[in-house]
């Protein structure tokens, strides 16, 4: 009993009388006024949104980071440089992409690479170049020499990601931090995914995917200058169209024959297809990262890029895909017995190295072996091509002198004159 407790009501004066005695009622809280309740209530309501949100996220998270695990694949090689302190530490990388002649047409085998770039990012320049090697580029690939003379494309088929890593890395003296390969059927997906691209022809040609040719039945036509095209199918009707889906973009990428550049022509068409979609990307990077999408695409691409690295790249590089520039490495070519092939000359080595080399942030260093892997003096000649000291004979760019990469030994073996390291 509290004796300083007083009776508030006339009822509980009078009972308190008749009992002599005071008797506390219960103690009732005072009403929270309303608009407090509603504060708790909303307060409740947003942590519940949180919780669903966060939910949504993990789950979201959970299963991209699936998908993108099914496409990691590792080079099985020991990296040029510790790649995991390079992203850390927010510098440009480099990743080599690689395209490969299968996933289409019921094509299921290996295959080689039939489009080969080399990215640098760069997020303090906030640039990103692409730089296209001639599938047909001349090398030894590194294991495989004994296979010399022999194409680039040819590299991927014999010894997978790491010997086309390693053969590009010996030849230009440059670091690969990554690699992502994707077949032809993972283009046209990427394509329809972001909702088609707009692309600009360079030239008027026509393209039957089905026979490489101008043949009437699956055929588009693109014309010089225009982002219009035609598509006219086997019942022969004729329809235009001013955005490419993934079918016209992978048939504006892959026609060689009737263009008269070529394959660099048809390299500079594989990269307008890629900088299209990459400016799609960087105004929505969620466009890519639908689950079904990329449960599709983890059946078409594989990398040594894991969810970790990819996530870092999206969160502290993408400023660098404001100024995309391009180039290419140019050769000279040769009828050998591995066919038509690409010869670069030592001052196009020389130049390939510098840029990539600067658009990493790295010191000057002469470029690579001339031919990759190392081969003799012996099996040059008897393939017909220059060796390192005659290289710079047939130099067409003389814009960084005359640069001789390697030197032939008393063994007649051709050996690297580069500084080890990067």
């Amino acid at each position: 009993m509290n004796d300083d407790y007083e009776p508030h009501t006339r009822s509980e004066r009078l009972a308190a009388q008749r009992n002599h005695t005071h008797t506390a009622p219960k103690v009732k809280h005072p009403r929270q006024p309303r608009k407090r309740r509603v504060v708790r209530w909303l307060i409740a309501g947003l942590v519940f949104i949180g919780l669903i949100a966060a939910g949504f996220f993990a789950y979201a998270y959970h299963t991209t980071k699936e998908a993108v695990d099914r496409t990691y694949k590792p080079a099985k090689m020991t990296k040029a440089r510790d790649v995991a302190q390079v992203l850390k530490d927010g510098k440009p990388v480099s990743i080599l992409l690689l395209g490969t002649d299968t996933g289409e047409l019921g094509r299921n085998y290996k295959g080689r690479t039939d489009s080969i770039m080399l990215a640098t990012i760069n997020p303090q320049k906030k640039q990103t170049t692409l730089v296209s090697i001639p599938r047909d580029t001349l090398v030894a690939p590194v294991g495989f020499e004994n296979k010399f003379p022999a194409k680039l494309n040819s590299a991927y088929e014999d010894g997978s990601a790491a010997t086309t890593i390693q053969t590009i890395q010996d030849w230009l003296n440059i670091p690969i931090d990554y690699y992502a390969l994707v077949n032809m059927g993972g283009l046209e997906k990427v394509v329809d995914r972001v909702g088609g691209v707009k692309v600009k022809s360079p030239l008027t040609f026509a393209y039957n995917p089905d026979t490489a040719h101008a043949d009437p039945g699956n055929l588009y036509s693109f014309v010089e200058g225009s982002y219009r095209y035609t598509y006219t199918g086997e019942d022969g009707v004729t329809h235009a169209y001013s955005k490419m889906n993934g079918k016209a973009a992978l048939a504006f990428s892959r026609m060689r024959y009737d263009d008269p550049q070529g394959d660099y022509g048809r390299q500079a068409r594989q990269r307008l297809v890629l900088e299209a979609i990459l400016n799609k990307v960087k105004s929505n990077p969620a466009t890519l990262l639908s689950d079904k999408f990329l449960d599709v695409m983890s059946k078409s691409a594989q990398t040594d890029l894991q969810y970790g690295d990819l996530w870092t790249i999206a969160k502290n590089y993408g400023g660098a895909l404001g100024t995309i520039k391009t180039d290419h490495i140019q050769g000279t070519s040769y009828n050998l017995t591995s066919g038509s092939t690409e010869v670069v000359t030592a001052s196009e080595q020389q130049r390939i190295t510098n840029k990539i080399r600067s658009q990493l942030d790295l010191t000057k260093k002469d470029t690579g072996n001339l031919y990759g892997g190392e081969v003799s003096a012996a099996q040059i000649l008897q393939a017909g091509v220059p060796l390192p000291s005659e290289s710079s004979d047939i130099q067409t760019d003389g814009q960084f002198g005359a640069v001789v990469p390697g030197t032939v030994t008393e063994s007649n073996q051709v050996t690297s004159t580069t500084v080890p390291g990067y």
